[in-house]
């Protein structure tokens, strides 16, 4: 099996995690994004393939049962997400590492799966109030949407700590700029 490393970014909705993760892509052509498997329906113009591999629920189990996951959960009710151990090696076949933009439960899962070979950056953003904003003026979720990852978002801040390092979204150009470096110095090791 090839092997290479996985850089693993992880937040409450709303924190910047994703706007980090893109800008890094385009910084670091070592780097490839691993698509995550999900029962949602997609959003806006999120792409099959591209964004997340949308699967019905009855697929999803299906390979839940036949262990093809790293790491899955049911994040909100009757939602799953999931990385397919397929997406890793085909990352890893083409020569990169893996950059991921998940939930905080499945990132601290994949550290402790890779240990070593793996960078577990919590994205913090400056305040839950912050966070409701950005939440709120996506304008993509219902009220009782948003009231779930709200309370979702509280529980997630509290496992900072738990990450290798606490990246501080209060300001997005230094944060990617601290981001930037952070992987800068873990592939080259």
């Amino acid at each position: 099996m090839i092997q290479g490393k996985l850089i693993i970014f992880s937040a409450p909705s709303g924190a910047g995690k994703t706007t980090i993760v893109k800008h890094l892509l385009k910084k670091f052509p070592l780097l490839s994004f691993s698509i995550s498997a999900t029962t949602r329906e997609s959003r806006g113009d999120e792409e099959h393939e591209k964004d997340y591999y949308f699967i019905s629920q009855e697929a999803f189990l299906h390979k839940v049962s036949h262990h093809e996951f790293v790491e899955f959960e049911e994040v909100y009710k009757g939602t799953f997400y999931g990385t397919l151990r397929s997406e890793i090696q085909r990352i890893w076949n083409e020569g990169k590492h893996v950059i991921f933009d998940i939930d905080v439960e499945g990132g601290l899962r994949l550290k402790r799966k890779y240990e070593e070979n793996a960078l577990a950056i919590f994205v913090q953003p400056p305040s839950l109030e912050v966070l409701k904003e950005r939440l709120s003026g996506r304008g993509t979720d219902s009220q009782e949407k948003l009231q779930e990852r709200f309370i979702k978002a509280e529980k997630e801040l509290k496992y900072a700590d738990k990450f290798d390092v606490v990246l501080k979204n209060f300001d997005l150009e230094t944060a990617c700029k601290e981001a930037e470096k952070l992987v800068s110095d873990f592939i080259s090791k």
